[in-house]
């Protein structure tokens, strides 16, 4: 989002977000999504993180501003990322959502280590058995849900028992999707000042928590089910189209024409790491989305035809017009608009940050 796209508007001295864009973009799995940022900052104050330092604290819509009355058929809602902390007193709500049947049942909850000292250290405001109890709740109540989440190896004053504990933790939850970082000291956080711990030592950790993980295989009990998946890209490697399941799982389809952006059924016959392949089943109903055609990659919705025009031609948006986020929703045009990637983002972050509010 540029200057010519936004405007900071200021209401009882509380900022909030700019005007509601909605582009689609690539995140760091490599898959695409359509998405509105409804808020921005954090409320977190972690010590080895610089988002509080360069960007503030939380600003938000109000959550009135944000009601979505329903899922479109053929359309999946995924939940962003949260914290224990945030989710602890509302987990009977937070399992309610992701077994609604479109939703999807994923939940991304970082832990960064499972040891209370280093949680300590990094300021993260919970302990390993708040985010156990988290992960069990979740597991119990909603039966097949993903929980994926991070862990940075080697934080500063990390022992050897220390790490142990998260391996221990790994080793009981066999989480199918792990983000592993080596601990790099960003300058000017208090992280950046503590006893490093040895390069080499971060670099063995990171290895032996990377092994453990490609140690086992999530998806092989899936092999011979039947699953309905929506398609939503192509795979890197172009030969496929990438499907997800109500759990969020990675499913590879045959790459034709009519499957892009349809929900249908396959019989999953392989499985891999991060994967699973589909056969497409023959008697099934292909559905599409009761919505209007996706962004293209790199289209914004939500833009009057004056900003977009102001855009082209390299005028700045202030010079041409004043929008509000309640402007931005009069002034949609019916190619700009798409119902899935508004309703849908916005419905994920009224919940997640309802919630953390609460």
């Amino acid at each position: 989002m540029n200057s010519s796209q936004r405007e900071i508007t200021q209401k009882s001295d509380k900022i909030q977000p700019p005007g509601l864009i909605v582009q689609r973009s690539r995140n760091t799995e490599g898959r695409e999504d359509d998405y509105g940022a409804v808020y921005q900052q954090c409320l977190n104050a972690c010590t080895y993180c610089k988002t509080k330092h360069a960007r503030g604290d939380l600003a938000s819509y109000p959550i009135e501003e944000l009601l979505v009355k329903e899922i479109p058929q053929g359309c999946m809602l995924r939940l962003g990322m949260t914290n224990p902390p945030y989710i602890l007193e509302h987990l009977e709500e937070v399992a309610k959502i992701l077994g609604h049947p479109r939703v999807y049942s994923f939940l991304h909850v970082p832990v960064q280590s499972a040891s209370d000292s280093v949680l300590m250290d990094m300021k993260r405001e919970y302990c390993c058995n708040d985010f156990t109890h988290v992960v069990d709740y979740l597991r119990e109540r909603v039966p097949g849900v993903t929980i994926a989440t991070d862990i940075i190896c080697g934080f500063p004053g990390e022992t050897d028992e220390d790490f142990e504990q998260t391996m221990d933790l790994v080793r009981k939850y066999r989480f199918p999707s792990l983000f592993i970082n080596q601990f790099y000291p960003r300058p000017g956080t208090p992280a950046a000042k503590m006893e490093q711990v040895p390069a080499h030592v971060k670099k063995q950790r990171t290895k032996e928590l990377s092994a453990l993980f490609h140690s086992y295989n999530p998806y092989d009990h899936k092999v011979g089910e039947r699953q309905s998946v929506l398609v939503t890209e192509e795979s890197f490697d172009s030969q496929y189209y990438v499907a997800h399941n109500k759990f969020y799982e990675q499913v590879l389809v045959p790459k034709k024409a009519e499957f892009k952006g349809k929900m249908l059924e396959v019989d999953i016959y392989e499985a891999g790491k991060h994967f699973m392949r589909g056969r497409p089943v023959e008697e099934s109903t292909v559905i599409t989305p009761s919505i209007s055609q996706p962004l293209e990659r790199g289209e914004i919705s939500g833009l009057s035809q004056s900003l977009k025009a102001a855009g082209q031609n390299g005028v700045p948006a202030s010079l041409t017009s004043s929008v509000s986020p309640s402007s931005c929703w009069k002034n949609l045009d019916g190619q700009g608009f798409t119902l899935l990637s508004v309703g849908l983002a916005l419905l994920a972050a009224l919940l997640l940050f309802y919630l953390e509010q609460r």
